[in-house]
């Protein structure tokens, strides 16, 4: 049983998906906002209490919706600046073809992610100022399911991005 390419895999597949993905990150994050916030409405009542345990407990509570809040936002940011460098690369047809032969896990077999990381790699080495190279070794970064490397890749892009 040997890995198999999958059939629209690529990136037509994912933007099919595309629209269900944004629903559900977006219900997500609207309750995501409803709970902080009524986490931040319990720890301000806990200040207001006046006992020394309460407000501790008060300035505890109101921090973590605050760093949640940061991630989040955060995130979200990065995705949508993320999706706009893929959107531009598939517009000038500079986004690679997703071809690559995937294991019934949906993995992507070794020996193809590491072709496709030495290629971009090689790409970056020769123009380390070009944010659509540093794009497209993110995406070699993620196919060989190296993900921290994958998104410092991405932001560098970003950064890179005019």
């Amino acid at each position: 049983m040997g890995a198999q390419p999958v059939e629209g895999a690529g990136p037509a597949r994912r933007r099919r998906g595309g629209a269900r993905t944004k629903v559900v990150v977006g219900v997500l994050l609207v309750l995501s906002v409803l709970y902080l916030v009524r986490l931040a409405d319990w720890g301000v009542r806990l200040l207001g209490s006046g006992e020394v345990v309460g407000v501790l407990l008060g300035v505890g509570v109101i921090i973590v919706p605050l760093l949640v809040g940061w991630a989040i936002v955060r995130e979200v940011l990065f995705g949508a600046a993320s999706q706009r460098l893929a959107d531009e690369l598939a517009a000038t047809g500079g986004l690679p073809v997703d071809d690559l032969r995937r294991r019934p896990s949906g993995r992507v077999v070794r020996e193809d992610a590491e072709r496709l990381f030495t290629r971009y790699r090689a790409e970056v080495e020769e123009d380390d100022n070009d944010w659509a190279r540093w794009y497209r070794l993110s995406l070699a970064y993620d196919a060989s399911g190296d993900r921290r490397r994958a998104r410092a890749a991405a932001r560098h892009a970003i950064s890179l991005h005019p």
